[in-house]
């Protein structure tokens, strides 16, 4: 690694960052716009043509042939090192193609499975031979692979894993039993990286040839949505599996499980971001189309309302997803692409970013339940109906928050992360938590503020947010200690106070670099988006702070401190309507999500 200064995960709740630092979708460069077209084109020309057999007739037999396809197109090979048959494209890149693939239905779970979850265990963690052996053939869609951790009796709590793995006795095999549960792609998959317990307790990773003697694969699953991405068991007696297909080191399993998770949540995070937009693109052309009252419905105060708040919802989560991206980019930079370990370094940078990666996840995947539920709203008793697809939309959305950690658990990992950091001495939290506990409980400040610049008063509001996380995280940690872990209603409240911070800081950050590079006019949108939400997200963190506080502290600490939250999340309201009317307009006339 080199001496250059990378960033790390968490540490925006401590720092001040420079817009121009931030990486936003304005900055895509000519090969990442080409990249987002071929897939679009890819969508038109091999999806759209089936999408009745594939979303409504279930039929999952043709997600092998698609796969073939999107390999001929280059799209399973992002990921995998050049090396390797890939491209070595970075994070943005990605997290890009991740996006416009959601527009891909149930097949975007089927390349995510192959291109993603399947495919990095052995870019991260593989030895040379097996990324030889494996990997150019991933990447153009001959060899077909799929990731089983899910078990019967083990879902959120996979190092309880049942599955078990015996050395033979002349050493040259491993003989497996268990079953694997809800594993994507699994009915037509070569391969599959598999999670076993060897000895009874050693948590190991390992490369299954699935047309191994012992192997069973079981009935497709009949799911309420993604009907077209094939999901089955995966039953294993008296599996041999050659040593050599050993993935990473014995009894480290959960350093690739746990590591593929963070790059699947991240990852997740963008593809429901381009469901978001993909929701809002097929209700806002029927709002303009469809009259009551002798009016188009998108006149209506109520529809734009709608129109309005999803856009803005998708702008936050847009924006924390490529400025993470960007932080991603930065840190790999610094990494000696010559290293032999540097896939290993890389995945340990991504590691760095759990944080926002289980941020992004939750958030995004709540933003497209909004989206999906809003915009068939907008369609009425015809949204209901499959000829209009959000029906569709709306079924395929829910796995979403249940997919790679429900959001219940990475709800959970969001505070536990940041103090985990603090503990190792990697941010310096908890001076800054005693800091903002100091002003809590301080005089107030009694100075008049002056005539506010451009969104002032709204960056006012994302910093004291960011305090809030300290203040009720700090308290929280001082008042149960290594029993905080129980306190889960507690860390949800502000795990959801820290998602709220990150989104609006990203948001306001993109906004200014536009004002930077274009004028507050060309960024009047995007402000808009902004303010409108914003505002709205410091009447959820009041809430959420009160709820943490008084279930921390009591009489009169708890008095002290709520007077003290009181200043840091007053705020006037604004014209909800007039940003609502403002936003709408744009997006109605680009009949779908926009923030130009």
């Amino acid at each position: 690694m080199s001496d250059a200064k990378y960033p790390t995960g968490g540490e925006f709740l401590l720092q001040e960052t420079d817009p121009a630092d931030c990486f936003t979708p304005e900055d895509f460069d000519e090969n990442q716009r080409m990249f987002a077209t071929t897939v679009d084109d890819f969508t038109a020309k091999h999806v759209l043509p089936v999408v009745e057999e594939l979303e409504y007739e279930g039929d999952t037999t043709l997600g092998k042939g698609l796969l073939k396809e999107a390999g001929t197109m280059g799209l399973l090979m992002a990921d995998i090192p050049e090396a390797y048959g890939g491209m070595g494209s970075n994070k943005a890149t990605i997290m890009l193609i991740s996006e416009k693939i959601a527009h891909a239905g149930s097949f975007a779970v089927t390349h995510g499975a192959q291109s993603g979850i399947g495919t990095l265990p052995i870019v991260y963690f593989g030895t040379d031979e097996q990324k030889q052996k494996y990997l150019p053939g991933i990447a153009t869609g001959e060899i077909m692979t799929c990731y089983a951790l899910t078990e019967p009796g083990s879902g959120s709590d996979a190092l309880a894993a049942a599955t078990t793995a015996m050395l033979t006795d002349d050493g040259k095999h491993y003989v497996m039993n268990g079953t694997k549960q809800y594993i994507t792609n699994a009915s037509y998959s070569e391969i599959v990286i598999l999670f076993a317990k060897i000895d009874g307790d050693k948590f190991t990773g390992f490369i299954v040839d699935l047309s191994s003697d012992g192997v069973t694969i079981g009935a497709e699953e009949k799911k309420m949505g993604i009907k077209g991405s094939s999901t089955c068991a995966i039953i294993l007696e008296d599996v041999k599996v050659p040593v050599e297909n050993v993935l990473g080191e014995i009894g480290k399993g959960h350093h690739i499980a746990f590591n593929i998770l963070n790059v699947g949540r991240f990852k997740l995070g963008a593809s429901t971001t381009g469901g978001s937009k993909m929701a809002l693109s097929a209700a806002v052309p029927y709002t303009k189309d469809r009259k009551q009252f002798e009016q188009p419905l998108c006149s209506f105060g109520l529809i734009r309302r709608k129109i309005a708040d999803v856009a803005a919802a998708i702008f936050m989560s847009e924006s924390m997803l490529y400025r993470t991206a960007g932080l991603l980019d930065v840190a790999i930079d610094t990494l000696d692409k010559k290293d032999a370990g540097y896939d290993r370094k890389s995945i340990q940078q991504v590691e760095e970013f759990s944080i926002e990666c289980s941020m992004i996840k939750v958030f995004a995947s709540e933003v497209l339940a909004l989206s999906a539920d809003e915009c068939l709203q907008m369609l009425g008793g015809y949204g209901y109906c499959q000829e209009y697809p959000l029906e569709r939309i709306y079924r395929d959305e829910r796995i979403n928050r249940i997919f790679e950690g429900t959001n219940e658990i990475n709800r959970m990992l969001v505070p536990g992360m940041i103090l985990k950091k603090a503990m190792k001495g990697e941010l310096p939290f908890l001076q800054a938590a005693q800091a903002v506990a100091d002003e809590l409980t301080g005089l107030p400040s009694f100075e008049e503020p002056g005539e506010p610049e451009f969104l002032e008063n709204e960056a006012k509001l994302v910093a004291n947010m960011k305090k809030i996380v300290l203040a009720t995280l700090g308290m929280a940690a001082q008042k149960f200690g290594m029993e905080l872990k129980d306190q889960q209603e507690v860390l949800a409240d502000i795990a959801d106070i820290t998602m709220a911070a990150y989104a609006c800081e990203s948001a306001l950050l993109r906004t200014k670099k536009k004002v930077a590079k274009d004028g507050e006019e060309a960024a009047a949108l995007m402000a808009n988006m902004f303010t409108l939400y914003v505002h709205d997200a410091m009447e959820d963190v009041s809430t959420w702070a009160r709820n943490v506080m008084a279930g921390t502290v009591e009489g009169d600490e708890l008095r002290t401190m709520l007077a003290g939250l009181r200043r840091l999340t007053k705020h006037d309201p604004v014209n909800r309507t007039k940003l609502h009317d403002a936003i709408a307009d744009k997006v109605i006339e680009a009949e779908g999500y926009t923030a130009e």
